[in-house]
């Protein structure tokens, strides 16, 4: 165990990395940690390298995984399963798209006009932006393991769940009727193997592509995440967002919402939010409100479904958001 909370440590919270930025701050800039500029410059620094480090070499090893799943062999998996068990591989296939709400959206177009279920497709388009492998591994090092662990839990039965009811209900009618004409024709070929070398750039690519699109929302959240941390007194934050506060929750989803950003820019903010005596599930509220309902994503999304099957999407993830968000306050001494 003390191997692997030095590992864990050392590794994935990187506290060589914050004690170095210490150094920095206080030797050669000649800053107080006490003092609210010097405690700003070492959250921003620390969580801007820590992030960027992690992000690199996630994306780099789930993309080279991802190299062998292209998407015509996952739409030929997720095709022989149904119902539930075809619920729970969308989801699961979600953790390993290292997407944005507004990224998951065209592979969604692609799934759905392959022919695959709806509650599959939406089981997917839930879980690619909340829940991804990066992100935990993000989440553990900000938070701790079981935050991580019980976050992808939660993320995959939302997903599920969510997916299971838009399935019920039978509202393919309300898909646009372009989706289903882009169905593929003649024989589709199963993509060429790639070699090694291949694979190894696919993957340099890839995590090159993800970073260039999430620098500036890792910023953003970084520097919100320090201005919360340092600069606003607690209790202002307390007075909206405190855990007394029944409405926290709500609040917190609804501020998210039209707001767009990766889950990687909203990791900071969580952080600075818990540590200021927002409720944990309050700022998990937030981040996944923030992750799987951007209004960017919901009016692309409204170009290909009709309103009443948006609307179904949005207030059953919504609904699934604000439950979690509660729960997670009411057993916050399980995780903290």
């Amino acid at each position: 165990m003390n191997i692997f909370d030095f590992l864990n440590n050392q590794l994935l919270k990187m506290e060589w990395l914050s004690n170095l930025v210490k150094f920095l701050v206080e030797n050669v800039l000649g800053l107080s940690m006490a003092d609210r500029l010097g405690g700003s410059l070492h959250f921003f620094i620390y969580d801007v390298i820590k992030i960027f480090i992690l992000l690199s070499f996630l994306i780099f090893a789930i993309s080279y995984v991802q190299s062998y799943f292209p998407p015509e062999r996952t739409k030929k998996i997720l095709g022989r399963f149904n119902g539930f068990t075809g619920n729970v591989l969308g989801a699961l296939l979600g953790t390993v798209t290292p997407f944005c709400s507004c990224s998951s959206i065209p592979l969604f177009i692609g799934f759905t006009s392959a022919g695959l279920p709806l509650s599959v497709t939406f089981s997917f388009l839930i879980s690619s932006p909340l829940v991804d492998i990066a992100s935990v591994i993000l989440l553990a090092s900000i938070f701790n393991w079981k935050i991580a662990i019980a976050y992808v839990v939660v993320g995959l039965v939302l997903a599920v769940i969510g997916g299971t009811i838009i399935g019920k209900m039978e509202m393919e009618k309300y898909v646009e009727p372009f989706v289903y004409g882009n169905k593929p024709v003649g024989v589709e070929y199963e993509p060429e193997e790639l070699t090694r070398k291949e694979r190894i750039d696919y993957a340099i690519e890839q995590a090159l592509a993800i970073i260039t699109r999430v620098w500036r929302y890792v910023l953003l959240g970084v520097g919100i995440g320090a201005l919360i941390h340092n600069w606003i007194p607690e209790t202002v934050i307390s007075a909206v967002l405190g855990q007394d506060k029944w409405y926290s929750v709500l609040v917190a989803t609804l501020i998210g919402v039209p707001m767009y950003a990766d889950i990687f820019g909203t990791l900071p903010i969580a952080e600075a939010l818990v540590g200021k005596g927002v409720g944990l599930g309050t700022a998990l509220s937030f981040m996944m409100g923030v992750t799987a309902l951007s209004l960017p994503s919901m009016i692309m999304l409204e170009k290909v479904v009709k309103t009443k099957l948006l609307a179904t999407f949005i207030g059953t993830v919504t609904l699934g958001i604000i439950i979690i968000g509660y729960t997670f306050n009411a057993f916050t001494y399980l995780f903290l």
